[in-house]
């Protein structure tokens, strides 16, 4: 029997399996895909609490749910940082990053008519979890190099230290497991 850590989320009440980081180390693997109802709430729960903002942005690819309701009971306008460049994507920009939940370093794309869309523009980051800030911290380097304004940083769940960070607005505090 796998074991699970059992939270409430916006209202939504789940069990969250839980996964090896190492052998030091499990976390608490929340998955919005699939799962409506929590992608609505949370949505709903942080656009309450969210600054004003033009674009919501998020990476590919847990934070594209969130990030498509945010905007679509929002602002009407989202962006997602890619981790390939797609044939479609002139001129991309791209940042470094390396997650807790991603093996080996990887880089974000955006294609440069993303960009104009974002320059000048308030811009909010959401994000399904934000635990080492990794992922984060690159997404706030696309926005600079693109030219927009960050006014804000969201996120359903912060992980382990990150709940103690003041520059992120999040729902729930999500805690790690050492072993």
């Amino acid at each position: 029997m796998s074991k699970t850590f059992k939270m409430t989320i916006a209202g939504c009440e789940r069990e969250l399996p839980l996964c090896a980081v190492d052998e030091h180390l499990d976390i608490a693997a929340f998955i919005m895909f699939g799962d409506v109802e929590i992608t609505e709430k949370a949505a709903e729960a942080l656009l309450k609490i969210a600054p004003e903002h033009d674009i919501v942005m998020t990476a590919e690819a847990k934070g594209i749910p969130l990030g498509y309701e945010m905007a679509r009971q929002g602002c009407r306008e989202y962006l997602v940082a890619r981790k390939g460049v797609k044939v479609y994507m002139p001129d991309p920009i791209s940042v470094n990053v390396k997650s807790i939940t991603t093996l080996s370093q990887q880089t974000l794309y955006l294609g440069s008519d993303d960009a104009e869309k974002m320059k000048g523009k308030r811009v909010l980051i959401a994000d399904d979890v934000i635990s080492t800030g990794e992922s984060l911290k690159a997404i706030e380097e696309l926005v600079k190099k693109a030219g927009g304004i960050i006014v804000g940083k969201v996120a359903v769940l912060a992980e382990g230290d990150a709940a103690d960070r003041d520059d992120i607005i999040f729902l729930e505090k999500l805690p790690v497991f050492p072993k």
